[in-house]
């Protein structure tokens, strides 16, 4: 043998060493199981036929093992089993070792290569189906979990920024919303698109952060002139997401997130938007519902957007004088002034006489500026140092979202598509190893000690 063919027998030979020392050691405990006296189940009766040989397999990563157990028996009542608490087996075959596997792998890659990694890992074969169903059964525990989070408080002078958007999800036809789904049946062709009409095949998955900043204080010039002042850093960056819940719902998350950090509303609140009118009402409604004075301003990045589609109806693309004008009227933006900004461009379309079409892009950055002036107070947010740009959640939207959901081909079920969001949420706010603690700890509970009187497991006699 060569080496490598000797670490490839090795590997397969070992594996098979280990799966025997967890059979005998499950062998052993069921040698030495107690009979316990007084086993009651949840509604109160009592078990006390005892009958031995009860054995149910288990499939670990190293391979399949058989647990047997005493079962306690009544008469037209399921069986109960103390020795599954000991150990915390799950109903279903696979081993929560093979389940953590399982929620890793398919919340970096493909549900294929989730497969091929566990193989390659474990050398057992868990099949795409079943490993969809592990990875939902890990996800599970998401909200519970952050419910009960003991988040530290955030820095004495720290400004709590919160912020949301939505990426969409090409979802299969019974994922899809009811609105979107009747859309995409009023097709008229079944093979392709006719003029005018869209897919119709995604599902919004809204998302949701938090995150805390040390101010900044910068002046328009330190953002657009050449000696640019970095922007404020964010820290204790937290992460939600949902293709099941709204952006009500999610919000909502938000809010609740944040007032883990501050529960007492002492510090600055800032909401950092794209300038969708539903997600700041939405925003607005929660401040006002729990007493938080909450600042809200639009991305600077899209107001950027919007300045650049106005220049290209006064310069001819890739004019170097369109960079100055942009440059010029993004600074007087930063110094609070959108609506004179927006008069002046449309001054300029009227005084040059564009064309409806030519001046269309420059209205519509005039008519942004003026529709958003109130969230565009960012001359009051450098002086005090808050960041102004979405680029946390414009950032989540993509390694969240689309680095895994929107890979080529794929269309998801909505079970599936909920439960890698948040499986990949967990692992971005770098929280697994305590999800993962808190699920397990969970699942003996609602598997086992919910099936007994009072939620206690009786002692041996």
């Amino acid at each position: 043998m060569t080496h490598a063919e000797l670490e490839e027998r090795l590997s397969t030979d070992m594996r098979a060493v280990i799966c025997q020392l967890f059979q005998d050691h499950v062998d052993l405990r069921s040698e030495r199981e107690e009979r316990r006296g007084g086993v009651r189940d949840a509604k109160g009766s009592l078990h006390g036929a005892v009958e031995a040989g009860h054995d149910r397999p288990l499939a670990t990563v190293f391979g399949e093992v058989r647990v047997n157990r005493l079962a306690y028996r009544h008469r037209g009542e399921a069986n109960l089993y103390p020795a599954d608490a000991d150990l915390n087996l799950p109903v279903e075959i696979h081993s929560h070792g093979l389940r953590r596997m399982a929620a890793v792998e398919s919340s970096r890659g493909s549900f294929d290569e989730a497969v091929a990694a566990m193989e390659r890992a474990t050398g057992q074969h868990v099949p795409k189906r079943q490993v969809e169903g592990l990875a939902k059964l890990a996800a599970v525990d998401f909200e519970a979990f952050y419910e009960q989070a003991r988040r530290a408080r955030a820095g004495a002078d720290d400004v709590v920024v919160i912020s949301a958007d939505g990426k969409g999800i090409v979802m299969r036809p019974g994922a899809l919303r009811p609105g979107t789904a009747k859309a995409a049946a009023s097709k008229k062709l079944s093979a392709r698109l006719s003029k005018g009409e869209r897919p119709y095949r995604k599902r919004m998955a809204e998302i949701g952060a938090v995150y805390e900043v040390s101010p900044v204080p910068r002046r328009p010039e330190d953002i657009m002139g050449e000696n640019k002042v970095p922007a404020p850093v964010a820290k204790a960056k937290w992460l939600t997401a949902s293709v099941v819940e709204d952006a009500k719902e999610v919000i909502s998350a938000v809010f609740d997130e944040a007032e883990r950090r501050d529960p007492a509303h002492e510090h600055t609140w800032v909401a950092l938007v794209d300038g969708a009118r539903h997600q700041i009402d939405v925003m607005k409604k929660q401040a006002k519902k729990r007493g938080v004075d909450l600042t809200v301003l639009c991305d600077f990045v899209h107001v950027i957007e919007y300045i650049w589609r106005a220049a290209w109806s006064f310069f001819d693309e890739g004019d170097p004088a369109a960079e100055a004008w942009v440059a010029e009227k993004a600074t007087e933006v930063l110094r609070s002034k959108a609506s004179v900004v927006a008069g002046s461009i449309r001054r300029k379309a009227t005084c040059l006489g564009l064309s409806p079409s030519r001046r269309a892009n420059a209205d519509a950055c005039a008519g942004y500026l003026i529709a958003k002036s109130k969230y565009l107070n960012y001359a009051d947010a450098l002086r005090k140092g808050w960041p102004i740009a979405t680029g946390i959640i414009e950032g989540a939207a993509r390694h969240l979202v689309a680095d895994r959901l929107d890979i080529t081909g794929a269309r998801w079920g909505l079970e599936g598509a909920e439960a890698v969001l948040k499986l990949r949420a967990i692992r971005s706010n770098e929280d697994f190893p305590s999800y993962w603690a808190y699920h397990l700890a969970q699942e003996r509970r609602r598997v086992h000690e919910s099936g007994y009187a009072n939620g206690v497991l009786p002692r041996a006699a």
